[in-house]
């Protein structure tokens, strides 16, 4: 099933007005010249931490503990972010190699 021309142009101008207001609108409601509200500044120290407790949370929700692999690829996985980023505090890091650790294991190690 194809859309016609006018839907194609329609989605496509939708998507660029949404991409344009979420670029510049910030910059509009928050001038260079004026303080940033203290309610955006709290916003801005904790919600990086609740983003990263919602995907740790989304990530883990369908691991089995009762059934082979016992959530161990996943649990090696996090040791070594925690560990990575405790050492190098680099988060590119820690969390490339977690992935490409989970990976791995996931593919070659536990492999049903």
């Amino acid at each position: 099933m194809t859309m016609p021309l006018w839907q194609g142009i329609a989605t496509v101008a939708a998507v660029v007005l949404g991409t344009l207001v979420t670029r510049f609108l910030p910059f509009l409601l928050f001038p260079a010249g004026k303080p940033t509200p203290k309610f955006i500044q709290y916003l801005g120290r904790v919600l990086p931490f609740a983003v990263i407790g919602l995907l740790v949370i989304y990530c883990l929700k369908g691991v089995s503990v009762t059934a082979f692999p016992f959530g161990l690829p996943e649990l090696i996985a996090m040791i070594l972010v925690a560990v990575l980023h405790y050492w190098k505090s680099n988060m590119l890091l820690s969390i490339g190699c977690g992935t490409v650790v989970y990976m791995l294991m996931v593919q070659f190690l536990f492999a049903a």
